[in-house]
């Protein structure tokens, strides 16, 4: 929720928020989200269009060759569409390469993955460990439901276990699900901190610009695709 308050002339409000005027009356957003801005919004939505088109054209050959492996290592699809929470609480379905032997839906929705899973394919291992597997979520970001940069994505089981146990948790939604982030090039992916991903997420939320997008970006392939955390 976008907090607005309307203050007293007399009171003297202290808050990490942006100052408004509206028909000469002073307005205070309590919770600065800068992305949700119009222009903000504009900028950031173009250069995901352009950036996933490219990595799209670009790197066509790597997804023939994954699909090649995927299909060769063991039956069943090349890619699977796993449903996870986004921007303002809302549903929709993330693609990735599979990495896993074909399993029913609510073991693949509602059970963590854990060191030497049975359920991982040979090439499935070298897929997560290098973020490979991941690499379909930019038709994701080109058709709109996610963006290069942001918080990532969560199953619902688990957001409605999260949300309960740990404060500001669904802050998260308040942008765009994406595929690199803040707390992915700090190192916290996989079996890491959540309080510690909540904190790193809100941040980039609060202090957001095309800038630190870029920054995130050109420090991911040197900090955030080799995951020693994914099993």
């Amino acid at each position: 929720i976008d907090l607005k308050i309307i203050p007293d002339f007399t009171e003297f409000i202290t808050a990490k928020g942006r100052v408004e005027d509206i028909e000469g009356l002073p307005i205070i957003s309590i919770r600065n989200i800068p992305i949700r801005l119009g222009y903000s919004r504009f900028i950031k939505r173009t250069f995901d269009i352009f950036f996933s088109s490219a990595y799209i054209f670009l790197f066509s050959p790597l997804y023939l060759l994954i699909s090649i492996l995927v299909k060769l290592s063991s039956d069943g699809p090349v890619f699977i569409k796993q449903e996870r929470v986004g921007l303002d609480n809302k549903k929709f379905f993330m693609l990735k390469f599979r990495s896993m032997f074909v399993q029913e839906k609510q073991k693949s929705d509602t059970i963590w993955t854990k060191k030497n899973d049975p359920r991982v394919t040979a090439i499935g291992q070298v897929l997560r460990k290098l973020s490979l597997d991941e690499t379909p979520q930019f038709f994701n970001v080109f058709m709109g439901s996610m963006s290069v940069v942001g918080p990532r994505p969560e199953r619902p089981f688990y957001v409605e276990q999260f949300k309960k146990k740990h404060t500001h948790y669904m802050r998260r939604h308040a942008v765009k699900a994406g595929i690199t982030g803040w707390a992915q090039i700090n190192g916290l992916r996989g079996d890491t901190s959540i309080e510690e991903r909540i904190e790193a997420d809100i941040f980039y939320i609060e202090n957001w610009s095309l800038l630190l997008d870029l920054k995130i970006i050109l420090l991911t392939p040197f900090k955030g695709i080799l995951n020693k955390n994914a099993y």
